[in-house]
């Protein structure tokens, strides 16, 4: 072979990788050679086959299969010390080796290597499996959101000295080049001294995080003032407390006349003071307001803040029903757990989407898949049929709520408005409107005293999976399909925000305590928090493997627990962006989450037919050796299973009675 012959192969493969700077000074250097040498030594043939085996085996689709076969292997003979921390690496290596032969063209060679592997994640990551099981050519790659993404962001792993000394080890000795560019180009690795985490399922050990880690930290180091609102009605509670301690001697049989006739003022705050006594007699404590004195003094240790929104005034008997609620309030804690209401829709044949609990309990919602919206009255349930719960005859609320199938009246009002599913509804506090969102891409106002259809919003694009009331009525945020969250009032039908941000559908939305931010949960598995004022994402949590269904925060501002479709729960602090703890004990998607009224226990409703009460206190104070002994079981106090009932509703009252919802499920 001379060496024109050589110099085209070199030339080939220089040309194959798109090295053409490398190929014109390699030329100019054979030229320079050719003619300053009288005598060309001829090279032998091995290095030319050498060459062009090198370039087949670097072309080739075999190196991806032979490469993570190879770290396949090894990773699970490992030491069992080490090995659930190199598990960790398979993931990112299978789903870019499978994306790279894709890129080059190799369908049917990807096709066969996402199929032979493809079990071993689909425990952890079965929804990443079925989206990309819909890859099937590089155009594919460029126009799905989702590989796209994963394609320009980076894995952060978290990994011991010794684990990671021993992947690069074996990388190196096997001269696995085609992995070790994966992990060079595609993983992050947080590497930590010592021996490995003895937490196998550690939510933070492997996160994808954007095209820069530093852009989510600069995020987070942003100021946030998550404290309670200046002059809000707890603030005057304890005032009006440090003033009663002092002349109750004198009239306190007046303010308890004056408690009893407030306590007249609805058939359920009654039944709900009813149960809170029998609480407090149970627990060994007193009847009386004393026994709200505890709760209050922990509300000091969240700081004031000024709303930056002008917010509505409450009206004065509004007020006067609350602060006697509170007055009443049960101190729970994880010896004095919550009495619970449960509200079990029957008869839904697979059709309720939603459903929602006033603060007081009076009212229950349902949203249905025929687009329907019905509101039961809870202390006119159960009554002869001659009483309706219809309150006016409207173009709304039609015939069809008054007259049932058989002639009799109907035990709930019809609202129908909506041109697809209802996906989400939610009560103002004060319980007189009502919000709902659907398929249909609008949102809807609706009075329950009217029974009327008021104003229906329209700005998103695509169906609004959750719409919620903030604290303090009037504002309200919906989230969609669009990837985005807005923020609207209630006299406005365009929106006054629009948080853009998330790199998937936004699936649930909820409101800060001091109504100055909201959080959002997604399909991307991250929560985001958005400042209302000035519409910019302040903090981003990272750490869920599943989509975020449900949000909740603490009624001080200081914490905020998320829920996926794994069953995880994960508990945040608003301040350092990091995750306090992680509370695992549900087997399905948890659906929703409320923290009681003074924000020691938290309560989980999940597809997997329970509802859990969580200590907050001690979930919240867990030491870090308890965490790695994974002692987060437990923080579960308790668990209330339903006969077949997914729970899709939780609401703790101001007294902290409890309210659940779901529909029952006919096992076939």
């Amino acid at each position: 072979m001379d060496e024109d012959e050589i110099l085209g192969y070199v030339t080939a493969y220089l040309k194959k990788k798109g090295f053409k700077q490398t190929e014109k000074v390699f030329q100019e250097e054979f030229q320079q050679n050719k003619s300053s040498s009288s005598s060309s030594t001829l090279l032998e043939p091995d290095i030319a086959n050498h060459l062009l085996a090198f370039s087949q085996l670097e072309n080739g689709p075999a190196r991806y299969h032979n490469g993570y076969s190879r770290l396949r292997t090894w990773t699970y003979s490992s030491l069992d010390l080490y090995r659930h921390e190199l598990l960790r690496v398979l993931y990112p290596a299978f789903i870019h080796c499978f994306m790279d032969l894709v890129a080059k063209g190799h369908i049917q060679e990807a096709r066969n290597f996402f199929n032979t592997f493809r079990e071993d994640h689909e425990l952890m990551h079965l929804r990443d499996i079925q989206k990309l099981e819909g890859v099937l050519s590089p155009t594919h790659l460029k126009e799905m959101e989702f590989a796209h993404s994963l394609r320009q962001s980076k894995f952060n792993i978290k990994i011991c000295e010794y684990s990671y000394e021993l992947l690069l080890q074996h990388l190196h000795s096997t001269q696995s080049t085609t992995i070790l560019g994966i992990v060079n180009e595609h993983i992050n690795f947080q590497v930590t001294s010592g021996q490995p985490s003895l937490i196998s399922d550690d939510p933070e050990a492997v996160t994808l995080i954007g095209s820069s880690q530093e852009a989510a930290n600069q995020t987070n180091q942003k100021e946030i003032h998550w404290g309670l609102l200046e002059d809000s009605l707890e603030e005057r509670l304890e005032k009006a407390g440090a003033l009663l301690s002092d002349s109750e001697k004198g009239d306190g049989e007046t303010k308890e006349g004056e408690n009893d006739e407030s306590k007249k003022r609805s058939i359920e705050a009654g039944k709900q003071g009813t149960s809170v006594k029998k609480i407090k007699k149970d627990k060994g404590g007193s009847a009386t307001g004393k026994s709200a004195k505890p709760e209050v003094n922990t509300v000091p240790a969240a700081p004031r803040v000024k709303p930056e929104l002008p917010l509505p005034t409450i009206p004065t008997e509004v007020e006067h029903s609350i602060l006697e609620d509170l007055r009443n309030r049960v101190q729970l804690s994880n010896v004095a757990l919550p009495s619970v209401s449960f509200y079990t829709f029957i008869n839904t044949h697979n059709g309720l989407s939603c459903s929602s609990i006033s603060h007081d309990g009076s009212l229950v919602a349902g949203g249905f898949s025929d687009s329907s919206l019905k509101v039961w009255d809870m202390a006119k349930l159960g009554q002869q049929p001659s009483s309706s719960l219809s309150q006016g005859d409207n173009d709304t609320a039609q015939n069809e709520q008054i007259l049932g199938k058989s002639g009799g009246k109907r035990q709930y009002t019809l609202f129908q408005g909506h041109s697809g599913p209802v996906y989400a509804a939610s009560f103002c506090p004060v319980g007189d409107f009502l919000l709902s969102s659907s398929a249909d891409s609008t949102v809807r106002l609706w009075s329950t005293k009217l029974n009327a259809n008021l104003v229906c919003y329209k700005g998103h694009n695509y169906p609004v999976w959750d719409v919620q009331f903030s604290p303090m009525g009037h504002y309200f945020a919906s989230c969609s399909h669009d990837r985005t969250a807005r923020v609207w009032s209630m006299d406005r039908i365009q929106p006054l925000r629009i948080m853009a941000g998330h790199l998937s559908d936004v699936d649930c939305v909820q409101w800060h305590a001091n109504c100055n931010y909201i959080a959002t949960g997604s399909s991307d598995k991250t929560v985001r928090l958005w400042d209302v004022q000035s519409g910019e994402c302040v903090r981003v949590f990272v750490g869920h493997r599943g989509m975020v269904l449900s949000l909740s925060m603490s009624p001080d501002g200081r914490y905020m627990a998320s829920g996926d479709e794994d069953g995880t729960i994960m508990m945040w602090d608003l301040s350092s962006g990091r995750c306090v703890t992680p509370l695992v004990g549900h087997t399905s998607c948890v659906w929703s989450l409320a923290f009681s009224s003074e924000g020691s226990l938290l309560a989980s409703g999940s597809a997997d037919c329970t509802v859990k009460l969580w200590d907050v206190n001690t979930s919240t104070k867990v030491s870090r050796i308890e965490e790695k002994n994974g002692n987060n079981r437990l923080r579960s106090l308790k668990t209330l299973p339903t006969k077949s009932t997914p729970v899709n509703a939780l609401r703790f009252s101001r007294r902290n009675l409890l309210f659940a919802a779901g529909a029952l499920v006919k096992n076939v």
